[in-house]
């Protein structure tokens, strides 16, 4: 008799964040519950014309039965599940051994493997094979090599006509059984291989087509830095020019003076910041300057203090010589983007703490604020968004296109980036974990620095 004949979904549409799943695994319900009606409609077909057309005497009353519990699963899944529902792997695997048990029992009323639908054993563990992953595919080819074997000793006699005989040999039956089974163990194994290959390489197109995207996105960001910094540059000379004409103009005891001076120090802030950023379009070599670890922390913390939060740097694990690392602009960006995030929304507070080990450089950054909501956790580091909570938080500084660039030129330099809430035990507050691994770190360090050199490559103390 007929079993069901599912078919593949391609259908492996991939977010937008490159969160590359196993979606393209899962059958859509939607798949399975049309070809089951096309299944149950060519097992009726195939039962009518044998018992009215032909009058071939054999149980079909019981191959009805048999017949209406597949109707029954189909109908249950349909009002069980929407259409566009895709099952998962412990769903699939269910179904498809209910695919291979049902068309068993009609071929024990039927005559067993002698029956030419047999082969229709094999197709559930096909897909299987296509579609799920290996333990499904195992244990299905085994349930169905199970079913084919007692099928081949234990069945009801093959309709046919009552004044003749039909009987097999045993050897025939031998053979038709090897047949059967070797055709499913190599067919499983082909279309699996195939099948994982085809998935294997969808999935590197797509996550390099990723990388592809945002490295795009970034150098337009790059650009759009360069020429911001560009046309920002003259209207902030005329402000630094104005504000020191004011400050030679005005007395020193004058009301006006403290305010004059922190015009003067904030417009010469806002020229660095238009540097800096005006040079991350192109990282030249003039720019990678030795720096030990911890004059790069402090290099990234330094514009960050004198806020009214107190910024600590501490080092917690040291094993082996501090490493001097290349100075690059994106890193020390990147850092110093979610040193403010911080230092925007913490209490009192922001721990900075850095370890080392022959393997792994870490970075911390700790704040006593609010933390991170659970819905923010799963988003963070997409552009556009503004706070940490929502309408909950104050809406100064954002949690959007600033920490994705810091994200992206982060990862780009090979860090790993995690963003968690501090233990319970700790207090509230947000962390952000930083780290560059074994296979990172040799494109970051120079070589271990002795303390002679992290004491001439450190720079002056402030003020």
């Amino acid at each position: 008799m007929m079993t069901i004949a599912q078919g593949l979904d391609w259908d492996t549409d991939l977010p937008l964040e490159g969160r590359l799943s196993r979606e393209g695994q899962r059958v859509r319900l939607a798949t399975l519950t049309r070809l089951r009606w096309l299944s149950i409609a060519g097992q009726t077909a195939a039962c009518v014309f044998v018992a009215w057309g032909l009058w071939y005497p054999y149980p079909v009353f019981a191959c009805f039965a048999l017949i209406g519990v597949s109707v029954c699963l189909n109908i249950w899944l349909t009002l069980r599940f929407r259409k566009a529902e895709r099952l998962s792997e412990r769903q699939m695997a269910a179904i498809l051994a209910f695919d291979i048990i049902q068309p068993s029992g009609l071929l024990f009323l039927t005559g067993g493997i002698q029956n030419p639908f047999a082969v229709f054993l094999v197709v559930p563990a096909m897909i299987a094979a296509a579609t799920q992953p290996a333990r499904v595919s195992v244990g299905l080819g085994t349930l169905a090599v199970a079913c084919a074997t007692v099928l081949a000793f234990v069945h009801l006699p093959i309709p046919w006509p009552p004044e003749a005989s039909f009987v097999l040999p045993f050897s025939y039956l031998g053979g038709m059984w090897f047949a059967l089974v070797t055709t499913l163990i190599f067919s499983t194994f082909y279309i699996y291989r195939v099948a994982a290959e085809a998935r294997t390489l969808s999935d590197a197109l797509a996550a390099t087509e990723l990388m592809l995207q945002r490295e795009q996105h970034l150098s337009a960001l790059d650009g759009l830095a360069a020429a911001a910094a560009h046309e920002l540059g003259t209207p902030l000379a005329t402000i630094a020019l104005v504000s020191k004409e004011m400050g030679r103009a005005v007395p020193l005891d004058h009301p006006m003076r403290e305010d004059i001076d922190l015009l003067v120090t904030q417009s010469e802030r806002c020229r660095g910041i238009l540097r800096q950023l005006a040079s991350l379009s192109s990282v030249s070599e003039e720019h990678l300057a030795r720096l030990p670890l911890s004059s790069l922390v402090e290099e990234a913390v330094a514009p960050h203090r004198d806020f009214g939060i107190a910024i600590r740097v501490r080092k917690l694990e040291a094993i082996g010589p501090e490493p001097v690392l290349k100075r690059n602009a994106g890193v020390i960006y990147g850092l110093g983007n979610l040193i403010e995030n911080a230092v925007d929304f913490a209490s009192v507070e922001v721990v900075v703490c850095m370890s080392w080990r022959p393997d792994r450089v870490e970075i911390d950054i700790v704040d006593d604020g609010n933390g991170f909501s659970p819905e923010v956790l799963a988003r963070i580091g997409d552009p556009y968004m503004s706070t940490r909570e929502g309408d909950k938080r104050q809406s100064g500084g954002g949690l959007g296109l600033g920490l994705f660039i810091a994200k992206t030129l982060l990862e780009r330099s090979g860090a790993r980036i995690r963003f968690s809430n501090r233990a319970e035990a700790d207090g509230p507050g947000a962390r952000v974990a930083v780290s560059w691994p074994t296979e990172s770190l040799d494109r970051l360090t120079i070589a271990p620095a002795t303390e002679a050199e992290i004491l001439d490559l450190a720079p002056p103390p402030l003020g």
